[in-house]
């Protein structure tokens, strides 16, 4: 039986385009959890915080994950902040949680563009919102299996040195 993969990050270290590029190495099915979420709500992640609230959104979050979990030898992009909750951290430790890292001014420059869009990153200036998330969910992240940099390295060869360590 292939194990499950796990991707967490920051917003903006590149999940859902490492995930689909590892998917594609390896022939495996790929879950992006918070397109998984917008289907299931049909409502985009910015729609559903300004709407319903966090609290909100991330119970949907648990249910995807759960759902993707039910699958076996899939990739999964998992969002953000979803291994803030310890249920979560439980359920992804069944499979293999490869981290990627990203240096702060890159994602600061990534995801200027992307601010509107993005709730968490309201408030403040840019680096500092992301600073601050990033001490929050350094922890989350630090429980990965490995990590690897996309601050240098494309998402190609990210997956690429995923998928070489994949028993």
């Amino acid at each position: 039986m292939r194990p499950t993969i796990y991707i967490t990050g920051f917003m903006g270290a590149g999940k859902s385009v490492v995930g689909k590029e590892l998917a594609r190495l390896l022939r495996r099915p790929f879950i992006d959890l918070d397109l998984s979420i917008e289907r299931e709500a049909g409502s985009s992640v910015a729609s559903l915080f300004a709407r319903r609230g966090e609290a909100a959104f991330r119970e949907l979050e648990h249910k995807a994950l759960i759902r993707a979990a039910r699958r076996s030898g899939v990739i999964v992009a998992l969002g953000g902040g979803t291994l803030l909750d310890p249920r979560h951290r439980a359920i992804v430790k069944k499979g293999y949680l490869v981290s990627l890292s990203c240096s702060r001014a890159e994602l600061v420059r990534r995801l200027a563009p992307l601010r509107a869009s993005r709730p968490l990153l309201a408030g403040g200036t840019l680096s500092a919102r992301v600073g601050k998330l990033l001490i929050e969910r350094r922890e989350a992240y630090a429980g990965a299996d490995w990590s690897v940099s996309t601050t240098v390295n494309s998402p190609l060869t990210a997956a690429q040195l995923i998928a070489r360590r994949i028993p």
